[in-house]
């Protein structure tokens, strides 16, 4: 790392900006973290908690805790990158390490996972990272044929049910209906067989979200108005749920993807991966990555919806509406790329919702992160971490950066996307064996411009009441039009 100096003898990075010590600091040893988690999820909220920083230390890039903190994790101190421009340096894999840093400063128990390491905890040199995400890129490319068709059926079917139920019984909440048809959506797209709903049965959903809150209900908050926020802080914040609790669901989703999952064990042993490795790598993969995405993503896409109210629901009724009747009814990939507004609504709900909020990495070597104003060393083994609502919502590289834009990527404007993080890479590169950058980017974009599709084929405008789940927002459908 080469560090010039300017006639003043102050260091400055490779592109001339001034090196600065980081700023903040981590406070009391074990005492500051405890607070900080609790300002962190009670006193101040997310959000607040990191600009409240920023705005104390006048920089973008700062020393301080992020929880759970003790007991859960012994070392809660990172290098927090919250600018665009600061926030790349986790996506460089020759810059920072991903080894076990999925969930940050901890990691669940392994017996979650049947006793491996999912792909997800392992960095781009580990051999096994290579083979693992050629043979799930694999996957997705072999089934992208049947995203389209699947998701319309399952989905066209929810909205029906939810007209139906608007109609005789009053307003009908989203999050509890979309949540099997996620589920079984996923498993439809990439597999044969059976959907989860039926071969499980009607709690397979339940079953893969209890095993995703066992795995993530460190950084969960608020998760029940019938407990106090101090006896949650105790049970969710300080030590892992016994994984024995979840044992039985697991094995009953084990069983199903043993048998959904065949074709893909098949040929994950041809290249040498074991079928236990494979088979517990698909069942991560389809839940916790596609299938969690989708449940947290989808909602916020449609509250952004329900708040754009019937002016930009117009907009896209007439876009949607027209270029479908032109193919006679038919929902192609071709189609989907002549409607500029819908793609655009569904990038500006993933830049202001990541999925994913948090990132992060251990520096592989001593570096220069900067941000737009200067630049600051961090040393080799230190975890730098990157709170992605902020980044993409930097008003230095988005006018307007908080609020939702429905236009923000039409045009000219499509030259912003290189600053939208919610893959783990910029929208504009493409996942490959030698990133992070999630195998099923771009499914993900699809299924977000399917569902405002099949909205706005069935609805003219709709309203709807927001509300707070511990992972998305809550989503009451109040009223829908009919085209």
């Amino acid at each position: 790392m080469s560090i010039a100096k300017d006639s003043t003898s102050q260091e400055l990075s490779p592109s001339g900006q001034p090196i600065k010590p980081i700023p903040g600091s981590y406070g009391v040893p074990f005492f500051s973290p405890i607070w900080d988690r609790l300002n962190f999820y009670y006193f101040q909220g997310h959000m607040a908690y990191f600009k409240s920083r920023i705005s104390k230390h006048n920089s973008t890039v700062l020393r301080l805790n992020v929880p759970p903190g003790p007991f859960l994790a012994s070392k809660p101190h990172v290098v927090a990158v919250l600018d665009a421009l600061s926030f790349q340096v986790l996506l460089d894999s020759s810059k920072v390490d991903k080894t076990d840093t999925l969930t940050g400063t901890y990691i669940p128990p392994l017996s979650l996972y049947s006793g491996i390491r999912p792909l997800a905890y392992l960095d781009t040199t580990d051999p096994l990272h290579t083979t693992l995400k050629t043979q799930i890129t694999g996957l997705i490319v072999s089934r992208k044929d049947y995203v389209i068709p699947s998701f319309r059926k399952i989905y066209g079917s929810l909205f029906d049910s939810i007209y139906d139920k608007v109609e005789s019984s009053g307003p009908t909440e989203f999050n509890t209906l979309s949540q099997s048809a996620a589920f079984d959506f996923m498993c439809s797209a990439f597999f044969e067989g059976a959907l989860p709903s039926v071969a499980i049965g009607p709690s397979a959903a339940d079953m893969a979200l209890k095993w995703l809150t066992f795995q993530l209900h460190p950084l969960v908050s608020k998760a029940s108005n019938l407990i106090p926020w101090p006896l949650e802080d105790i049970l969710l914040h300080n030590f892992h749920l016994p994984p024995c609790l979840v044992k039985s669901d697991y094995k009953a989703l084990e069983t199903y993807f043993t048998n959904v999952g065949e074709p893909f064990l098949t040929d994950a042993e041809q290249v040498g991966i074991s079928r236990h490795v494979a088979l517990h790598n698909l069942i991560f993969a389809t839940i916790f990555n596609a299938y969690g995405g989708i449940k947290i993503f989808l909602p916020f896409l449609l509250k952004w919806l329900v708040q754009g109210g019937p002016e930009l629901h117009n907009k896209l009724s007439e876009e949607i509406q027209s270029v479908i009747r032109s193919e006679n009814g038919s929902v192609t990939p071709a189609c989907l790329e002549r409607m500029p507004l819908t793609k655009s609504v569904v990038y500006e709900a993933l830049r202001l919702n990541p999925p994913v909020e948090y990132q992060y990495g251990h520096a592989r070597s001593d570096l220069v992160i900067e941000s737009h104003d200067a630049a600051y060393k961090v040393k080799k083994g230190e975890m730098i971490f990157g709170y992605q609502p902020i980044a993409t919502r930097d008003e230095k590289v988005f006018t307007n950066g908080e609020q939702f834009v429905a236009e923000r990527f039409v045009g000219e404007g499509e030259k912003l996307l290189q600053y939208v993080y919610w893959s783990n890479g910029r929208e504009t590169d493409e996942p490959g064996v030698t990133n992070k950058q999630c195998p099923g980017k771009d499914i993900v974009v699809l299924v977000g411009r399917l569902f405002v599709i099949e909205l706005f084929l069935r609805f003219d405008t709709f309203t709807g009441e927001i509300g707070e789940l511990p992972l998305e927002p809550k989503v009451t459908f109040k009223s829908l039009h009919k085209v």
